[in-house]
């Protein structure tokens, strides 16, 4: 199965608008209203109802000059135990002069016997401004089940003005053994990124630690420091559900106070 899709903003008359849209079947695009969110609104929808070995996804989001739009995700993602062959995923986001892009997701959560190969590619000018995140489940602990095979490599590239300034990796080749140590995942259910690439990248270190501390949350741990000019925020959580909350009110609470934009996320979020 081989997804696609592209989409598109751009600034008319100080309004933005829908400039592109492309998609390919299992991949699809919705655009409901959201003025409460203050920026325009795209959702992804993967129609097949989840991943599993073999499948390919390709998405491209652009913000053109001086528009402003969020994506987000419909629902949490489902990777199901693959035969064999990896699922590949591939995003990219790039964001023109003086755009605010927001790549919001829901959660991706990795069955056991997995296997997700994702490359995340943010591409911004250096007055653009991209809010990005991720958040991986491991296994389904309501029912007992937890991530012990398969494998994982998440990537992530920022480029600035066409210059890489940040690069990650996570992979898990034994995740039994990874989970086991005290010194890697210790047993932890879900970790959640959050991404911020802004010519301030220090002022946005010290909003994002005023507003983690009032918001902190027993069971959950958060750190947040600047790599190459990108504001990197992380969450570990041994209950996916806690770590979706916290993750969730300090997006809300990050826009607002970064770029003034309403504390609310769309309500998609909380169906």
């Amino acid at each position: 199965m081989d997804g696609a899709a592209t989409l598109g903003f751009a600034c008319r008359q100080e309004s933005t608008v829908l400039a592109d849209l492309y998609q390919q079947a299992p991949l699809r695009i919705l655009m409901p209203a959201a003025a409460d969110i203050g920026v325009a609104l795209g959702v992804v929808v993967v129609t097949s109802g989840g991943l599993v070995g073999g499948d390919n996804l390709d998405i491209a989001v652009r913000c053109g000059n001086g528009s402003r739009a969020m994506v987000c995700a419909q629902a949490a993602e489902k990777v199901y135990r693959s035969a064999g062959p990896d699922c590949h995923v591939a995003v990219s986001l790039e964001a023109g002069g003086n755009a605010w892009l927001e790549w919001l997701p829901q959660e991706t959560i990795l069955f056991e016997g997995a296997r997700l190969r994702r490359q995340t590619t943010v591409d911004a000018v250096p007055s653009a401004r991209v809010l990005a995140g991720e958040i991986l489940v491991f296994g389904r602990r309501a029912r007992g089940e937890r991530f012990t095979r398969g494998h994982l490599f998440d990537r992530w590239q920022v480029r600035r003005a066409g210059r890489l300034a940040w690069a990650d990796a996570l992979r898990l080749d034994d995740p039994e053994a990874a989970f086991a140590s005290p010194a890697c995942l210790a047993g932890l259910a879900a970790v959640a990124t959050l991404i911020y690439v802004d010519a301030t990248e220090g002022a946005a270190l010290d909003v994002a630690r005023a507003i983690a501390e009032p918001l902190s949350t027993a069971g959950v741990e958060f750190a947040a420091t600047v790599v190459g000019g990108v504001l990197i925020a992380r969450w570990l959580a041994a209950d996916a559900h806690v770590l979706r909350l916290a993750f969730g009110r300090f997006w809300a609470m990050f826009r607002h106070r970064i770029a003034g934009l309403p504390p609310v996320l769309p309500r998609l979020w909380s169906i």
